[in-house]
């Protein structure tokens, strides 16, 4: 059973602690596009791991990591995090593997990265991390992006010499401080030896793979709701996030597809700019923050909290094809009498929305149109079967598998590895 699994909001929807849990049944994790803008969090027992670009499957012993083609990969960031999984004692030879196709971010796009939102207007600005992912998307686009396959060149060194009087040029026109190529040579020469035992053809091994019958994993960064084409443009990330992108993230074809699993969280949330129409300014999405923990694992910026949003989540089911959905943090709306869900947006006209519209200045001129439910207050974290949930908890996922179509694969009652249930996967 080879798996796709995506975000099917504006991200952080716990897809690092699915990934984990269905890593169990999986041979093999692909990681198919973004960078280490992104943040998985998995909970074992009384430890956090988080991880930014090594695929979440590193977790578990003798099962292969790859990092796609379509994945932008910051080599100090790696080169960091390779170390910090080794130190927690997770053997990383022999089954991590790095497309020699993937790109590289390099410190160069950083800058570049800061220097461009800096002098975007307010009400402009895109809320980038600032880690050079779009800069790095840029340039493969450009057809002037360095890949990991580049290391391996005797020239490497003068590469990035080239690259950074490029870079500099732009740097110059947007006031902002230039780069010293000598110093980039200097920090850039210990990443060969480093990444050079991981640099692989990992289109062979993959359908080598799936040859000798092997179960893969695809893991998406972000969200539906920040992919390029189908997201909040310009409030977007610079890749596909969605289901497509993990065939052209990794080289394997559609056909080697057997399902797709979207992540839901079970209320809403976003970090950085752009429209998020159930956002609460209130004591409802102080508690949902608070009791979520909600702050970026990458950034650790608060993240912007709401009630559920089906408009959002019927169109990811459209986007993605999702056959079974992975419902995260029911726990956290524990204590609320009343649960809302909003399944339209109303225009000043009367007009309502029922999907998400492309243009979004639309969305200026809307509000949320809300079903209420009752809640169920009381705890669920230590429900083992969901047959055990309160039943104003199931009516509030049954009222929501309504709305937005799929079927319940998963559903986590907390952050730890042993809170997640198995339901019809």
């Amino acid at each position: 059973m080879n798996t796709v699994l995506v975000g099917a909001q504006w991200g952080d929807e716990g897809k690092g602690k699915v990934i984990d849990f269905l890593t169990e049944e999986s041979d093999i994790v692909v990681r198919f596009q973004g960078g280490s803008n992104a943040g998985h969090t998995v909970v074992v027992g009384d430890k956090k791991y988080v991880l930014h670009l090594v695929p979440s499957g590193v977790l578990h012993d003798g099962k292969h990591c790859v990092i796609g083609n379509g994945v932008v990969m910051d080599p100090f960031d790696l080169m960091k995090e390779i170390e910090q999984v080794e130190s927690w004692g997770f053997d990383l030879k022999g089954r991590f593997h790095i497309s020699e196709r993937a790109q590289m971010v390099m410190q160069w796009h950083r800058a570049l990265d800061r220097a461009e939102e800096a002098v975007r207007p307010e009400g402009k600005k895109i809320g980038t991390t600032g880690r050079g992912i779009g800069p790095a998307y840029a340039a493969k686009v450009g057809r002037y992006g360095m890949r990991v396959g580049d290391i391996l060149k005797p020239d490497f060194l003068d590469i990035i010499r080239s690259h950074v009087e490029d870079a500099n040029v732009k740097l110059r026109a947007l006031g902002a401080h230039e780069l010293d190529a000598d110093e980039m040579v200097r920090l850039y020469t210990p990443m060969v030896p480093a990444l050079m035992p991981y640099v692989t053809d990992t289109i062979q091994f993959l359908h080598e793979s799936l040859d000798a019958k092997k179960s893969v994993l695809f893991e998406g960064a972000q969200a539906t709701m920040l992919d390029i084409d189908f997201g909040t443009y310009p409030f977007v990330t610079s890749s596909n996030p969605t289901a497509g992108g993990a065939c052209t993230g990794s080289g394997v074809s559609p056909r080697a597809i057997d399902r797709v699993i979207g992540v839901l969280k079970l209320y809403t949330t976003r970090v950085g700019e752009g429209p998020f129409p159930t956002e609460l300014f209130d004591a409802d999405g102080e508690t949902l923050r608070s009791r979520g923990g909600e702050f970026g694992a990458t950034t650790g910026r608060p993240r912007r909290c709401g009630w559920f949003d089906a408009v959002v989540a019927r169109y990811a089911q459209r986007v993605n094809g999702v056959d079974f959905w992975a419902m995260t943090k029911l726990d956290v709306l524990d204590t609320f009498p009343v649960v809302k869900i909003c399944t339209g947006y109303r225009r000043k006209d009367g007009f309502v929305y029922q999907t998400f519209p492309a243009d979004l200045d639309a969305l200026k001129e809307c509000e949320p149109v809300y079903e209420e439910l009752p809640g169920w207050q009381c705890e669920t974290s230590k429900t083992t079967d969901y047959s055990e949930l309160p039943e104003n908890a199931k009516a509030y996922i049954n009222r929501i598998l309504e709305l937005v179509g799929g079927k319940l694969g998963v559903l986590s009652v907390g952050p730890a590895r042993e809170t997640t249930l198995r339901i019809n996967i």
